[in-house]
């Protein structure tokens, strides 16, 4: 629609004077000659955009003049407000700005455009971690973000899985990234070749202080969002550390996915065995360690028979004896 891109165009070049034609063209999903003419639309319509050459040029807006709110489509305010989790704002220790933010947004709006924006709050909830999962706030997490809001490079205490060692870092914290309840901080590690780029769980971060160095400069070429969707996957499986040989019925192999890390369960089965005399099939799959297995694969019961490693086969022994024993004398009662 040609009235929603030069609403857009127009909110574009306000926020980013000396935006180029070609970079305009990118954004809107248009060619150039498309924005010269969009261009000459808004003048006509009386918004104050001109074309400058040079170094410094670009497109401007007059000094002064200034998109008001009020051009807001009814859609468009409703999804202000269901941009934000209520629940990662309170963790971040925001709610509060959140809250008057929104609350100075309503006063910009036009009755009309007000009614609709709060109709989606009474509409709309989203809740974004699993069942049964009970979500804890890290405790560093507020301070870790006011470390990414204020370009602070901080020293951290990092607990491994399985280790009972921390192991310190300085870092250079970007974004903060809330997957599925839990909490991960994206940064660089700074060092003599420029630092590599890391991810951490704030939840292992055990101590955090922030160093007496001047705010470090952000790389502008970094992009979370794409750097998240690029190494997501990789990341998860940097966590699993430890293989589990399982034998699995018909039944635990449908059932793995829903207890098991994804990244896992994809290499599992790949590897997957075609069914033995007994109809089970045997999978490698990859874990992040011995005691979040057996709390993952204790689900599937009598459907997933662990062959190694033998400290985890022993886990399940140890259960099964328990089960047994308790039961057994039960059922003389």
């Amino acid at each position: 629609m040609r009235a929603a891109r030069l609403i857009r165009m127009a909110l574009l070049v306000q926020s980013s004077p000396g935006l180029t034609a070609d970079a305009l063209a990118r954004e809107l999903d248009v060619s150039r000659r498309t924005v010269i003419r969009d261009a000459q639309a808004l003048q006509e319509a009386g918004v104050p955009i001109r074309a400058e050459r040079g170094r410094a040029g670009g497109y401007h807006l007059a000094p002064g003049h200034r998109t008001r709110l009020t051009t807001l489509h009814p859609t468009e305010a409703e999804t202000l407000y269901l941009s934000g989790l209520p629940s990662a704002l309170r963790d971040l220790g925001l709610s509060e700005a959140a809250d008057t933010a929104r609350l100075k947004l309503s006063a910009t709006l036009l009755p009309s455009l007000r009614a609709a924006a709060e109709s989606s709050v009474r509409r709309f909830h989203l809740d974004a971690p699993a069942w049964f999962r009970e979500p804890s706030t890290p405790q560093l997490l507020p301070e870790l973000a006011r470390a990414v809001w204020s370009d602070r490079t901080v020293e951290i205490a990092y607990a491994r899985p399985g280790r009972d060692d921390a192991v310190t870092r300085l870092l250079q914290p970007y974004g903060l990234v809330l997957k599925a309840g839990v909490w991960y901080v994206v940064g660089r590690v700074p060092d003599g070749s420029g630092g590599a780029w890391r991810t951490y769980r704030v939840d292992r971060v055990t101590a955090l202080s922030p160093t007496d160095d001047e705010p470090f400069v952000r790389d502008t070429g970094f992009d979370l969002t794409e750097y998240w969707r690029a190494n997501a996957e990789a990341f998860a499986r940097t966590l699993l550390r430890t293989t589990a040989t399982l034998r699995l019925t018909e039944g635990g192999l449908a059932r793995l996915p829903a207890v098991a890390d994804p990244a896992g369960v994809a290499e599992a089965l790949a590897s997957a065995s075609g069914p033995d005399a007994d109809g089970r099939v045997t999978v490698e799959l990859p874990v992040e360690s011995e005691e979040v297995a057996f709390a993952q694969l204790s689900e599937l019961g009598a459907d997933v028979e662990v062959l190694a490693p033998e400290g985890l086969r022993e886990r399940f022994r140890a259960h099964a004896r328990a089960l047994a024993t308790l039961y057994g004398v039960a059922g003389q009662r």
